[in-house]
């Protein structure tokens, strides 16, 4: 009982700390709206550097992840940063700065991979229904298979390996995924249990290529 009331206290203490830096950041914000308000850009740059250097790793890890050439992401990361600058009067404060930039730069990432027009694998819906498989095949813990799902990962669609990387790998909420991904968060739990499928069909192919 003991551990769950310092967990508690722990996961309070947290979200605390959070909800400071977000009223933090939104005064930030509302200083740079009145300097761009006021025509005085230099000031507004000079404050904004604040989120830049907070948050550039971030952004360009969340670059990386959807994009994987190193070179793209650096740079998708860098216009997300000037386009979040040049519309940071529409930021609401409806959730952290960290999330509504994570928007931006999954939209510019997208636009990207569009641009590029890259083929991935496909499974249709058809392969879903009929399949057997279940989920918690998934989290076996055979090395084989961790190295085979993670293989599965790279050859899935962005947004759906964004996905996967935001829920299982980062623990991100639902409804703060919903909110990057610009979706439902209902829609998004239908698409991830579509995507374990997904995984597991494409694993069973290949480990019955290496029988």
């Amino acid at each position: 009982m003991r551990h769950r009331v310092i967990f508690h206290e722990s996961r309070c203490l947290k979200g605390r700390m959070i909800q400071k830096a977000n009223i933090d950041e939104q005064r930030r914000i509302s200083r740079i709206t009145g300097y761009l308000d006021a025509g005085n850009h230099r000031a507004a740059a000079a404050e904004y550097a604040y989120f830049v250097n907070q948050y550039s790793q971030q952004v360009l890890d969340f670059t990386v992840r959807m994009v994987s050439n190193r070179a793209d992401a650096e740079e998708l990361a860098q216009n997300t940063f000037v386009k979040a600058f040049g519309k940071i009067e529409t930021f609401e404060g409806r959730a952290s700065f960290m999330t509504w930039i994570s928007r931006i730069a999954y939209n510019e990432s997208i636009n990207h991979l569009k641009r590029r027009k890259l083929r991935w694998i496909d499974i249709d819906d058809a392969q879903i229904a009929d399949s057997d498989i279940a989920d918690e095949e998934l989290s076996t813990g055979r090395e084989e298979r961790i190295s085979l799902m993670e293989n599965a990962l790279d050859h899935l669609p962005p947004d759906e390996r964004m996905l996967v990387q935001l829920y299982y790998y980062e623990d991100k909420p639902l409804q703060e995924i919903a909110y990057v991904m610009d979706a439902e968060a209902n829609a998004l739990a239908v698409r991830l249990h579509r995507i374990r499928k997904k995984l597991l069909i494409m694993i069973k192919h290949k480990e019955n290529e290496q029988v």
